[in-house]
């Protein structure tokens, strides 16, 4: 009898690992097979895409480079990092289904866009009303990783780059392919914003005093009230 269950273990074992083998092979095989749909045209594809949209100038590129100029490159990283993040848990609800639902709600998109111009409006009086001196050797931390979220939330270019690209690549709503887009556009909207910020902190060096700082403040302020007005319009 002992020996008869101890084979019984024994054969229960087998099996249990080979159910695991098969299944590990299973899901190794599922991963190629994926992997080998995705031509390299398509990747470059969404990258592309990706650079154009987050490269281009906007509010967060505008913040951004303004944070760099005013706070240096690392704290300015900051915003970029938070903004990324923001930008990215964006695309994946758009690529889930978000637009659908807000389209059944017509005024929640109006609710989003007025407290969008609302905020660009008290980013841009953040710094028209600088007084530019925190590049000369105050205490200043710069936008934080929050407002960088926020602040992708209620960007318009957001909203237009999230439900573009989804709708020419993730068309079938192929979740598979929503989180590659996704991780896609993570690392390239982090790198192009960066880029911004390392401009700003590069632009520091011909701050030299308050006043050009507060003229360079109050441009960006200005940029971001176009923003605003073009929202509005």
């Amino acid at each position: 009898m002992y020996l008869a269950r101890r084979m019984t273990e024994t054969g229960s074992r087998v099996i249990s690992f080979n159910t695991l083998c098969v299944a590990a092979i299973t899901l190794i095989r599922s991963f190629l097979i994926v992997f080998e749909e995705f031509s390299m045209s398509l990747l470059v594809s969404m990258a592309a895409f990706a650079l154009a949209s987050s490269i281009t100038p906007g509010p967060v590129n505008i913040v951004a480079l303004s944070a760099g100029a005013s706070f240096g490159f690392w704290p300015g990283m900051r915003h970029v990092l938070g903004a990324t993040l923001g930008f990215t848990l964006l695309l994946l609800l758009i690529g889930f289904g978000l637009h659908e639902t807000l389209q059944q709600w017509p005024f929640l998109t109006r609710i989003i866009q007025g407290a969008g111009v609302a905020f660009l409006l008290y980013m841009a009086f953040r710094l028209v009303t600088d007084n530019g001196l925190l590049s000369l050797g105050q205490q200043g931390t710069g936008p934080s990783m929050i407002q960088g979220a926020v602040m992708q939330w209620l960007n318009p270019k957001a909203w237009l780059a999230s439900i573009a690209g989804m709708g020419v690549f993730v068309a079938n709503g192929e979740a598979v392919l929503v989180w590659q887009f996704a991780a896609i556009y993570c690392v390239v909207c982090y790198v192009s914003l960066g880029c911004w910020a390392f401009a700003g902190s590069f632009l520091s060096h011909y701050l030299r005093n308050a006043a050009s700082v507060r003229a360079f403040n109050r441009f960006m302020g200005l940029l971001l009230i176009g923003c605003a007005f073009y929202l509005v319009i």
